[in-house]
C-alpha cells in the first residue's frame, strides 16, 4: 500500500476522496501535470522496480519520475486505495512506427469502472500523456484538457488515436486482458534493458502543465503551447540538460545524479553524432 496522504500532496491535490468521475478526472489531472515521465535510471542502468514501496519512495519521497509501469502503477494503486475499481492493461505502442511494423506489449494504461460506465485513464505516454480519462466508447472525439482523442473498435481490441492539429494519429492498440504485476515486471523488464529498445537508446523526459507540453528527447528541448506554437532549444551540455530538467520539468538533479545519470549517456550521445 501507498502512504495516500504523501502521494495527495505530491501532486498538490486537496480535494475530495470519494470514488466520482469528477474525483477522476481531477486527479488525473494533478499526477500528470506533477509527476515527470523520464528514462534517466534506464540510462543509468539502474534497475526499475514496480513494487508499491519502490514507486512510493522514487516518486513520491525523492520527487523523481518514470515510465508507463511505474507513473500507472503509482495511479492504480492510489485510485484503488481511494476505493476506485480499477483493471490494468496492456499495449503496443503505435506512436510513430510504421503499419507494417509489429510492436511489443510495453505500454501500461488501465479502465476505471464508475456508475456513468467504463473509462480509460493513463498518466504514462510521454509527450502525449492524457491529462484526463476518457469515456470507453468507440468512434467518438473526446475533450481532455490538452488534445482530442478517440478510440476504434479493431479486429485485435482497440486503438487510441490523439487529435493532433487537424489530423488523427494513432497512439497505441490494446485489449481488454487483464494484467498481473508479473506481466508488467515481465515488460518493463524489456523495455529498461533491451539494446533496442527506446528507453535505452535515447534520453526522454516530459511534462505536461496546464497551458503546455514540455518534451525533452536527447538535446531537443521542445515547449508546446496548446495552440500548437512550439519554441524549440538546441542543448550542448549536461549542464544545460541539467538545466532544463531542474527548471522545465521539475527534475533537480545533484551533481552526483548528472555524473552517473547525464554524463555516460551525453559521451556516447556526442560520439554517435561525431561517428
Amino acid at each position: 500500500m501507498i502512504d495516500l496522504d504523501r502521494y495527495l500532496a505530491r501532486i498538490g491535490y486537496a480535494g475530495p476522496r470519494d470514488a466520482t468521475l469528477e474525483v477522476l478526472k481531477a486527479l488525473h489531472f494533478a499526477h500528470s501535470t506533477s509527476i515527470p515521465f523520464e528514462n534517466l535510471d534506464v540510462l543509468a542502468r539502474r534497475p526499475i522496480r514496480l513494487d508499491p514501496a519502490s514507486l512510493q519512495k522514487k516518486l513520491i519521497e525523492d520527487r523523481r519520475g518514470g515510465y508507463c509501469f511505474e507513473l500507472n502503477g503509482l495511479f492504480l494503486a492510489a485510485l484503488r486505495a481511494m476505493g476506485f475499481e480499477v483493471t490494468p492493461f496492456i499495449g503496443r505502442v503505435r506512436w510513430m512506427q510504421p503499419e507494417d511494423i509489429a510492436t511489443a506489449r510495453t505500454h501500461m494504461l488501465m479502465r476505471v469502472d464508475l456508475p456513468e460506465g467504463p473509462y480509460i485513464a493513463d498518466v504514462g505516454f510521454g509527450g502525449l500523456t492524457m491529462t484526463g480519462p476518457i469515456r470507453f466508447v468507440c468512434d467518438l472525439e473526446q475533450a481532455t484538457p490538452h488534445e482530442p482523442r478517440r478510440l476504434l473498435a479493431r479486429s485485435d481490441g482497440y486503438e487510441l488515436q490523439g487529435k493532433l492539429g487537424e489530423a488523427w494519429v494513432s497512439i497505441y492498440h490494446f485489449t481488454e486482458e487483464v494484467q498481473s504485476p508479473a506481466d508488467y515486471e515481465l515488460s518493463s523488464w524489456y523495455t529498461s534493458t533491451h539494446p533496442d529498445s527506446l528507453f535505452v537508446q535515447h534520453l526522454i523526459a516530459a511534462r505536461p502543465f496546464a497551458d503546455r507540453r514540455v518534451t525533452l528527447f536527447n538535446t531537443n528541448l521542445a515547449i508546446r503551447g496548446l495552440n500548437g506554437q512550439v519554441e524549440s532549444h538546441k542543448l550542448e551540455t549536461v549542464a544545460d540538460i541539467a538545466q532544463a530538467l531542474r527548471e522545465h520539468l521539475g527534475l533537480p538533479l545533484s551533481v552526483e545524479e548528472q555524473t552517473v545519470m547525464l554524463a555516460p549517456y551525453m559521451d556516447a550521445w556526442l560520439a554517435l553524432q561525431a561517428g
